[in-house]
């Protein structure tokens, strides 16, 4: 079955451009092209991505972010200015799963959808019940892809999810951002991209662990992140 994919541009030229090279790969595409529009969809239908513009008509794409992430489950990728840090910190700080800089090129953006869609959710109730992850009073289960804190379920989006198994799975080894990224994205890290310091910086937040004083997720300096074991 074809991902489905949810586009909100209001440059409607770009728009059908993209969209165009979506459909060629075999892609659902819908289209909005203001705030309000685009929340409406995202609200009523489980896309599996969202390429959400930074900046639209009718309600800040920042803003549409920010009100529909915690109802919104799947994963939702930022269209920024180029080289704009501020939006690109402001997009993953709201719960974004990634970013992509306009103008990109088609195979760019193919790529970077291949990357975020390759990871298959696996059935509720295929997993082993006993590749459950605790840690203190962190559960990790897998087979129900959520996460426990102190018995209290802890709102994750996709990418932070993925993210806090990584990084839990190899527990006690120092994870560099390299391998996140090929990881999780397959794709190799250039020493700019901001995604997965901000990610850290959410997951430290919603787990308990102090981001100044961070005792389990740990910052190894030069080298990347350690996942500490109890």
């Amino acid at each position: 079955m074809a991902s489905s994919i949810l586009l909100v541009e209001d440059d409607e030229r770009l728009a059908e451009l993209v969209a165009e090279a979506l459909r060629k790969a075999g892609y659902e595409v819908s289209l909005a092209a203001t705030g309000p529009e685009g929340e409406r969809l995202m609200r009523e239908q489980p896309f599996d991505v969202v390429l959400l513009d930074g900046h639209l008509p009718g309600k800040d794409g920042f803003d549409v972010l920010r009100d529909v992430r915690p109802v919104f489950h799947g994963r939702i990728v930022m269209l920024t200015a180029r080289n704009d840090d501020i939006d690109q910190v402001l997009g993953l700080e709201g719960g974004a799963d990634d970013y992509i800089t306009k103008p990109v090129a088609p195979r760019v953006l193919l790529a970077r959808l291949k990357a975020l869609l390759r990871r298959e959710v696996a059935p509720a109730g295929e997993a082993d019940e006993d590749a459950d992850l605790r840690f203190g009073e962190l559960l990790i289960r897998p087979a129900a892809r959520d996460v426990l804190r102190a018995g209290e379920r802890v709102e994750l989006t996709t990418a932070e999810y993925e993210l806090l198994l990584f990084l839990a799975e190899r527990a006690g080894q120092v994870v560099s951002r390299d391998d996140i990224m090929q990881g999780l994205r397959g794709l190799e890290f250039d020493g700019l991209d901001r995604a997965i310091d901000a990610r850290v910086s959410r997951l430290r937040k919603k787990i308990g662990d102090d981001p100044q004083a961070a005792e389990r997720i740990k910052t190894v300096r030069g080298q990347g992140y350690l996942f500490a074991r109890d």
